[in-house]
């Protein structure tokens, strides 16, 4: 049989690119911009000669990878319209490790660089798990709903990353709403723009111009500060040549201080494993529209891009990406990816980054990120059984707890007044407009695990599955035991882990999550011997499988 040649680059790889691109450079932006939450300005040695090249290198070493991984494909079944998996920046752990890691890290010591050093263990931690679930992805998989795992990341999605891009668009609506109509319209009905081009890039463009163009001619409407050329000429000055360089000598000083960090395992371990089973999903749409790649040296990649990523200072996981069947209806191949990689090593060695975030507005762009939420957010109801529907909607909960406890604490830092702890002090069951303080800060303490544990019972009991609903409240009294769950202790403003085998701060009001432990195993105990003690057969499936499946998101 004559084999086809399958090339290097085709014209439509350029959309592909594109996409691609304008995907991963938001989320650079977003770093940049997040990073000043952690003490890390965009002009700091951090975050030009860490963060940047290492996110750089990972990129282009996974990109490359995948390209090389199609070609491989195309040769092995004699066809040229394999498309390569898309890869990069991973968008939720991006958000989590900042906000449930890195943010708080700095509130605490008030220091850039221990915040830098935790989030570099937060991407290293996430890669060594990504490379291990390569070995046993397919048995968690088998042992936990689907609706278990992706409930937490809906939680995540609707409050950390829909809730926060959509509370940005209606902040600065002149510049974030145009964008937002465009991305919507090309997003949601699919419609072509002329030419081809990626709903995107077009969002890109016309954000820009609204930011640039209407505080002159309509500043009166126009909120926050406008672009500004004189920041512009200050980043340029950032231009130059920033090779990678090796972390691992802050990570292993950090590593050697397990009290500093095994408090944020409850949000390191899960995202790591949501990423796994993530990267699997994705395996398998790729799979669905066409192209057949192995899961294990594509999830080992994957991993050893993060820990690759970690190791040369970036605090932030790369993945493979949802949409490939998309990529692949644009008739992309393997050079959209390897184009890909080669750009975000040539913007961050060369440190233009800078000048493109002064440049193009974080509003142009945020609107990618909402729909990405939205997806996530759908994704966990469409993807999942439709009588655990119930499950998903307990699993969001704890999430949407996390999210008011932040704004509440955000709220209480700019206020004035009293703090959180002395509030607290003077009365626990102190309401906030109808809410609860102390039970909203129990809740939102290991938020992650209590969410997948909560829409797991839930699961369980719709299935009639008693005994396993029982080993998941268990595996929850253990947390709340642990204090990896539930348990807390507050100075000022300030909400910390209060872990069972760790001393608390003589000066801090602190919660012990036994009761909500004890609380657990009359779970198991109500199960077992209500439920009966051996699992009654699952109900009889009458409906149709779930719809297929969206995947989640970067």
């Amino acid at each position: 049989m004559k084999q086809n040649h399958y090339p290097l680059f085709v014209r439509r790889d350029l959309d592909g690119f594109f996409a691609l691109m304008i995907d991963n450079l938001v989320q650079l932006l977003l770093i940049v911009a997040l990073c000043g939450l952690c003490g890390i300005s965009a002009d700091s040695e951090i975050l030009l000669q860490y963060i940047l090249p290492g996110a750089a290198l990972s990129i282009l070493v996974g990109n490359i990878f995948y390209a090389w991984q199609a070609h491989q494909l195309a040769k092995k079944e004699n066809r040229t319209d394999v498309c390569a998996l898309p890869y990069g920046i991973n968008t939720p752990s991006l958000l989590v490790y900042i906000f449930f890691v890195m943010v708080p890290v700095y509130q605490r010591t008030n220091s850039a660089e221990a915040a830098w050093q935790m989030g570099l263990l937060a991407c290293f931690g996430s890669g060594v798990i990504e490379f291990l679930g390569a070995f046993v992805a397919d048995r968690v998989r088998k042992v936990t709903p689907r609706a278990a795992l992706l409930s937490t990341l809906a939680g995540i999605a609707i409050g950390f990353i829909s809730m926060t891009f959509m509370l940005k668009i209606y902040q600065r609506p002149m510049i974030a709403m145009l964008p937002a109509a465009v991305v919507l319209l090309t997003l949601f009905s699919k419609t072509k723009l002329p030419f081809h081009m990626p709903g995107g890039l077009l969002a890109i463009i016309v954000g820009t111009i609204c930011a640039w163009v209407l505080p002159e001619v309509i500043p009166q409407l126009m909120e926050g500060a406008p672009m500004s050329v004189e920041a512009i000429k200050t980043s340029w000055d950032q231009w130059g040549w920033y090779p990678p360089h090796f972390a691992g000598g802050a990570l292993w000083e950090l590593l050697k201080q397990p009290s500093e960090w095994v408090g944020y395992m409850s949000v390191i371990f899960p995202m790591g494993l949501f990423n796994v089973i993530g990267s699997m999903q994705n395996i398998e749409s790729a799979e669905a529209a066409g192209d057949s790649y192995p899961a294990k040296p594509s999830m080992l990649a994957n991993g050893a891009g993060t820990i690759v990523a970690s190791l040369l200072g970036s605090c932030f996981p790369t993945t493979i990406y949802i949409g490939h069947p998309g990529w692949k209806e644009m008739g992309s191949r393997a050079g959209y990816s390897t184009l890909n990689g080669i750009f975000f090593m040539l913007i961050c060695l060369t440190g233009t980054t800078g000048v493109i975030s002064n440049i193009i507005p974080l509003e142009a762009g945020i609107a990618i990120v909402l729909w990405i939420g939205m997806v996530i957010t759908a994704q966990a109801f469409n993807a999942s059984p439709s009588r655990h529907a119930p499950a998903v909607a307990l699993g969001l909960f704890p999430a949407i707890a996390a999210w008011g406890m932040t704004v509440m604490q955000g709220t209480l830092l700019v206020g004035g007044g009293k703090n959180l702890q002395e509030i607290l002090t003077a009365n626990p069951f102190t309401e906030v407009n109808g809410f609860l303080m102390n039970g909203m800060v129990v809740m939102e303490r290991g938020f992650i695990f209590t969410c997948m544990i909560l829409a797991a019972i839930c699961a369980c009991l719709i299935d009639g599955k008693y005994r396993s609903a029982a080993i998941w409240s268990v595996i929850a009294a253990i947390f709340a035991f642990l204090g990896l769950t539930s348990a807390y202790e507050v100075v000022g403003n300030d909400i910390h882990f209060r872990l069972a085998f760790t001393e608390g701060t003589k000066e801090a009001l602190t919660f012990s999550a036994t009761g909500i432990g004890v609380g657990y195993l009359l779970f198991a105990a109500t199960f077992l011997i209500l439920g009966g003690i051996r699992d009654a057969e699952p109900p009889v499936e009458t409906e149709e499988e779930p719809n297929p499946r969206i995947e989640p998101g970067h």
